[in-house]
């Protein structure tokens, strides 16, 4: 395993260029057996779309160099988050790197106002279950046959929530001042 220093890892917004090397690690890490969903025009979609925030881990201290070692993708509601994607290459994996990206996109999804964030992971993951255990995330449901293998072989998804504040509107930060006649 490589051991590196936070330092090491630059976090920062995906562009447009990191689409391919986040599609493999997807098709790599996250969908290996189910087919390829998240292929490099489909991540390049989220990357440009408004509503979705997607970080990258890079290794190096500049901002635009280094190779993509980690990746979290984010989907933006009204009030509700999903979290679609997150991967860490398993030579840098236990250095910090995910909890570095995810803390990223939940205090971004809490700056916008977001009440929760979900998830779903495969149901047998048991590292990714501690992973978002103790990053907050508390299970909510089990899905039998959620994920589908070209195949036919179905697995199972586990849901899993966490809240960063109560739903409902948020109380205005600021009110003009009232003129009075």
């Amino acid at each position: 395993m490589l051991r590196m220093t936070q330092r090491a890892i630059t976090i920062r917004l995906a562009e447009a260029r990191d689409a391919q090397a986040i599609a493999q690690m997807s098709r790599d890490f996250i969908e290996t057996g189910l087919g390829w969903k998240y292929d490099a025009p489909r991540v390049l979609r989220a990357i440009r779309d408004r509503e979705t925030l997607a970080v990258v881990a890079c290794e190096g201290g500049k901002p635009r160099s280094g190779a993509v070692n980690g990746f979290a993708i984010l989907e933006c509601g009204d009030e509700r988050a999903h979290l679609v994607l997150l991967a860490v290459r398993p030579s840098h994996r236990r250095a910090g790197i995910g909890k570095r990206m995810l803390d990223w996109v939940l205090d971004s999804a809490r700056t916008a106002g977001i009440a929760s964030v979900h998830l779903e992971l495969r149901a047998n993951n048991e590292a990714a279950r501690r992973f978002y255990r103790a990053m907050g995330f508390y299970e909510t449901v089990l899905v039998p046959g959620y994920y589908r293998s070209g195949e036919g072989r179905k697995e199972g998804a586990l849901r899993m929530l966490r809240v960063l504040r109560v739903p409902g509107p948020l109380p205005a930060a600021w009110q003009p001042p009232r003129i009075e006649k």
